[in-house]
């Protein structure tokens, strides 16, 4: 007979076999809000689906075997000859498998379609994180690709296909295709303009060879890739297939995978140049500004990424104390860890209430929409990426030492957590593009204003906080060196606004008390007494 010590008891179950989508009230209510009505059942069936899978066990046990087994670079067949090839474990084909055939790489053109699938992408990443980086790439290669109708014409039925064909293959005879990205070099980094990367003119129109190298390209196992080089009249974008027409190899040197904290699963490359082939997309010497289409798309995922990171950090949290009894009583009544849960439960739902006010502006014809995009998705990408590591830190903690298990998964979404700071140029970077715009495109500001003008009145902190940004902005002469507090007050300004409209009144109320009102401390768990958080707690819960 076992000793009594070895009885389990008071663990929570695990948080599976649930519907990932409908258990987000936030998500779900955000769908209804900005899909036309027409589409609202197939929407929900759609999306209610792919949460059922990802909640399900063999998703969750796909994200675990997907990164304790990372991709492995294979150089060199047996016989010598240069092949570099990336292998995966099954479960990550499987893991992109379903987002491919979940439409997460189409949203151009279908009604509904960035809202539809920023669901969907926040949705599937919860099972894990790692392969919606070919997914977001292949998604933004699209519009760049525009700039080229002949490109455009070619590779777009391929990227927008809900068809996943693994391997490397004559792209002609692929019914689904995937994209990565190569812009950054040893010695620029984000500086893309300092790349040395060189782009030789053939004789074929807009052909050329490049010879040089990539620091960082991710994913180096897709069919092709946008990349930036030095051709005679400047920083150009290209296309670079991995097979070319004829079914030959291009060259794609593959040096070495990224040795990373997080992001496991995914392959993260040094690749080489040398007499590869690659068609010029749109203009010479008009590189970043047509590369710059993918980059604000891929942005918006970090965005949304970073939600569905902390959206887990969450759920995992809320259903823990929900279980777990202490002192006396369920962890979640208590009023200590409930102002915790409360108060990391308001940083996941403005974060996904912000995304999807993004989505739903992509999908929009509107001038206003399009010159607000050009402010809030840096501004977003800033603050909301930069929340996610301290949501699930803090998430992890409320587990105690079960959250430090990797069997937990907390320890995965922590160090998946920084990277949408990173990815896609870093906080500094994302200040010193809303500078410039805020310098440049009046309209972008007037649009950021008036979005945010929605609100007015209707809370006296979210006025409050409107004046002092106001203030702010009035004066941007020597703005770089304060840049990223006006970049946070944009953000938090812009996210009290989307609640105060949109959210129930608890939730709004506790969030512009907190970062508008100024009633708040320096860590989680310090929310005014006063606030309604049992029902803010409540809402956030994942129900099994």
């Amino acid at each position: 007979m076992a000793a009594t010590t070895h009885t389990v008891t008071n663990q929570a179950p695990p948080l599976v076999e649930y519907d990932v989508f409908t258990a987000d009230r936030a998500l779900s209510e955000g769908v209804e809000r900005h899909v036309a009505p027409e589409l609202a059942d197939e929407v929900r069936e759609e999306l209610a689906g792919l949460g059922r899978s990802a909640g399900s066990a063999q998703a969750q046990q796909w994200g675990v075997q997907a990164n304790e087994n990372p991709p492995e670079l294979r150089t060199h067949d047996r016989y010598g000859h240069r092949i570099d090839e990336v292998e995966f474990h099954p479960a990550w084909h499987r893991l992109l498998g379903k987002a491919v055939a979940a439409g997460l790489t189409d949203a151009w053109g279908r009604p509904g379609g960035h809202v539809r699938r920023a669901a969907g992408f926040l949705v599937w990443t919860q099972a894990e994180a790692g392969h919606g980086c070919p997914v977001s790439m292949t998604h933004a290669a699209v519009p760049a690709l525009r700039a080229d109708p002949a490109l455009a014409a070619e590779w777009e039925p391929r990227l927008t296909s809900h068809v996943y064909e693994e391997g490397l293959t004559t792209p002609s005879l692929k019914a689904g295709a995937l994209f990565g990205m190569g812009m950054t070099e040893k010695q620029g980094g984000s500086d893309v303009r300092a790349n040395t990367t060189n782009a030789e003119p053939l004789a074929g129109e807009g052909e050329y060879l490049l010879t040089g190298h990539k620091w960082f390209c991710s994913a180096p196992m897709c069919d092709g890739f946008l990349v930036l080089a030095q051709a005679p009249g400047g920083l150009s974008c290209f296309l670079v297939p991995r097979i070319l027409a004829d079914g030959t190899r291009n060259v794609f040197r593959i040096q070495r995978l990224k040795d990373k904290l997080g992001n496991r699963s995914n392959a993260s490359s040094e690749v080489e140049f040398d007499g590869t082939w690659a068609r010029l997309v749109g203009e010479e010497g008009r590189g970043v500004r047509t590369i710059i289409e993918m980059v604000a798309a891929t942005r918006l995922d970090c965005v949304i990424g970073s939600a569905a990171l902390m959206r887990q950090s969450v759920a995992q949290a809320t259903h823990h104390a929900a279980y777990r009894s202490a002192f006396g009583g369920k962890l979640i009544d208590k009023p200590l860890m409930r102002n915790v849960l409360a108060d990391l439960a308001l940083e996941s739902e403005a974060a996904t209430t912000l995304a999807l006010r993004l989505a739903a502006a992509y999908d929009s014809d509107s001038e206003q929409d399009r010159a607000f995009l050009r402010l809030a998705v840096p501004a977003a990408k800033y603050w909301v990426t930069k929340r996610c590591t301290p949501v699930a830190a803090e998430a992890l903690e409320c587990l105690g030492g079960n959250g430090y298990v990797e069997e937990s998964g907390l320890p995965r979404l922590l160090r998946e957590s920084p990277l949408n700071s990173i990815w896609e140029g870093s906080g500094n970077v994302q200040a010193l593009d809303v500078l410039r715009a805020l310098q440049r495109e009046p309209l972008a500001l007037n649009a950021f204003l008036t979005e945010i003008g929605q609100a007015r009145g209707a809370d006296h902190r979210l006025d409050g906080a409107i004046k002092d940004l106001l203030t702010e902005l009035a004066d941007l002469e020597g703005m770089e060196g304060r840049a990223r507090r006006v970049v946070e007050r944009m953000a938090l300004v812009l996210q009290g606004s989307l609640l105060v409209r949109w959210a129930p009144p608890e939730v709004a109320d506790a969030f512009c008390a907190s970062r508008l009102g100024g009633d708040w401390g320096a860590a989680f768990g310090t929310l005014p007494h006063s606030l309604d958080l049992a029902s803010v707690v409540e809402r956030a819960r994942a129900e099994v």
